[in-house]
């Protein structure tokens, strides 16, 4: 089901279907959320103060999204000071250092690969590696 937002950013206006997108990130401490247009590695960076009703329906969205998470393939994780909401369903491979130490994957459609370790991040650390378990089939340790 197709989850359409339109708004103008930087001089052009979009119509994104919001389920395409595969991950948000959102600043802790400055209300700024950025996700990447599908197919493309280009940004879309949103602030209540820029652009308050395209910041209020993707923030509306995510609620939704991550409280409904029928799939259960979206994730929160704290990562570089900011709090990630990703669709791990679009991950397209993970990978883990031989000691276990770190899981590593890519942010489809964004240069941004999340590096966890299991030290500093253990609880989103488990939740990836509970993810891939059950999804695939396979452990990565």
């Amino acid at each position: 089901m197709a989850y359409w937002s339109k708004f103008t950013y930087e001089k052009s206006t979009y119509i994104i279907d919001l389920d395409t997108i595969s991950a948000f990130s959102s600043e802790l401490g400055n209300k700024r959320i950025t996700f990447w247009l599908p197919n493309s590695s280009q940004p879309i960076i949103l602030n209540p103060q820029g652009n308050q009703e395209a910041y209020k329906q993707v923030l509306d969205y995510l609620k939704k999204t991550i409280d409904r998470n029928s799939k259960g393939s979206w994730i929160k994780i704290n990562y570089d000071r900011k709090e990630f909401a990703i669709d791990l369903s679009r991950i397209s491979f993970f990978a883990c250092e031989q000691n276990g130490r770190l899981i590593s994957f890519c942010l489809p459609d964004s240069a941004t690969n999340i590096i966890l370790m299991r030290e500093g991040n253990s609880d989103d650390y488990q939740k990836i590696l509970d993810y891939i378990k059950n999804t695939t089939g396979h452990s990565l340790l």
